[in-house]
């Protein structure tokens, strides 16, 4: 039998998460440069980033070296087909277009990638304000050549925006009981082909 209690908080959270979202659709938006970015096929700008869509999502990665970072990107991922059908989608992180694409590759990531080096963009787009590589998502809209930020969000463990988090809840678990991983295999205690030259 569900709990009332469950019932009514979820309930409540629908009609928050409605609120929220009527107030980003109505958020006033702010211009900004036409920033410049690495990629391995060279320099493109923010502008580029949008292609022929009229709304960008910036997804701001610490970089190879955050496991929550990798966690929260390998469920967008997931969504990316769905995210694509309305609006562009690129993920930024100070980490080398080379470090990007080679830690992409191994998650099989599909996302549009540029490196900000830990430069202008993101000194001046953070999503959090004094922290220059913190991780989180800019929403932009293009109007011609002019570039518009829209809203920002910051992901952090239990937000609304990994559904990890609320899945783990269900369970009763929360996020001081687990901690997402890079990899989650074990190495078996006997490997039938010998065991040489393994990396755990």
């Amino acid at each position: 039998m569900p709990n009332d209690r469950i019932v009514a908080l979820e309930r409540q959270i629908g009609e928050l998460m409605a609120e929220l979202h009527a107030l980003q659709k109505e958020n006033p938006t702010t211009p900004v440069p036409n920033y410049t970015f690495d990629t391995t096929s060279g320099r493109t700008t923010l502008l580029d980033l949008f292609g022929d869509r009229d709304q960008l999502l910036a997804i701001h990665n610490m970089g190879q070296g955050c496991r929550y970072c990798t966690l929260w990107a390998d469920g967008f991922n997931g969504l990316l087909p769905h995210l694509e059908s309305a609006l562009a989608v690129a993920l930024l992180s100070k980490d080398p277009p080379e470090t990007q694409r080679h830690f992409a590759n191994a998650r099989g990531w599909r996302f549009q990638l540029a490196s900000h080096g830990g430069g202008d963009y993101i000194r001046e787009q953070s999503v959090m304000e004094g922290d220059d590589n913190f991780p989180g998502a800019v929403v932009y809209l293009r109007d011609g050549d002019t570039i518009l930020r829209k809203n920002s969000c910051v992901f952090g463990p239990g937000d609304i925006y990994c559904s990890m988090w609320t899945l783990l809840g269900l369970a009763g678990l929360g996020e001081g009981d687990w901690t997402p991983q890079f990899s989650y295999w074990r190495r078996p205690d006997h490997l039938d082909d010998g065991g040489r030259n393994v990396l755990d």
